[in-house]
């Protein structure tokens, strides 16, 4: 059972984290881009949607991959994945609330981009 846990946690660690960029950069190709703003509206659907119920910012990928990781025997797991990212990754334990707020701004600017290059076709013409 735990070789199952071990390739669920690597599962996670590579999809969540493939979301959270293709959030961040799918608007940029033209062939991403109706993808991209959907799944940025399913992303603040969850963290706004779900989170009245489970907390603001709630992600059913984090919330499993917690799951995952605790059956493996991590407890010490944070509230934000991007904080866990950054960890796992440079070793650092940034503040929460910076995490927080830079994650929240970066999840802003990239769905006014999705949303610009998106409907920019739909305007008229001057």
């Amino acid at each position: 059972m735990e070789t199952l846990y071990r390739l669920l946690d690597a599962f996670f660690l590579v999809f969540h984290t493939g979301l959270i960029l293709f959030n961040l950069f799918g608007w940029i190709w033209r062939r991403t881009r109706r993808w991209n703003l959907a799944t940025l509206l399913l992303t603040g659907a969850s963290w706004g949607l779900l989170g009245i119920w489970y907390g603001f910012g709630y992600c059913p990928c984090t919330d499993w991959h917690w799951q995952v990781r605790r059956a493996l025997g991590y407890h010490d797991m944070p509230a934000s994945y991007i904080k866990f990212l950054l960890h796992y990754f440079t070793g650092i334990s940034f503040p929460a609330g910076l995490v927080d707020a830079a994650t929240l701004i970066c999840f802003l600017l990239a769905l006014a981009a999705s949303l610009y290059v998106n409907l920019h076709k739909y305007r008229p013409a001057a």
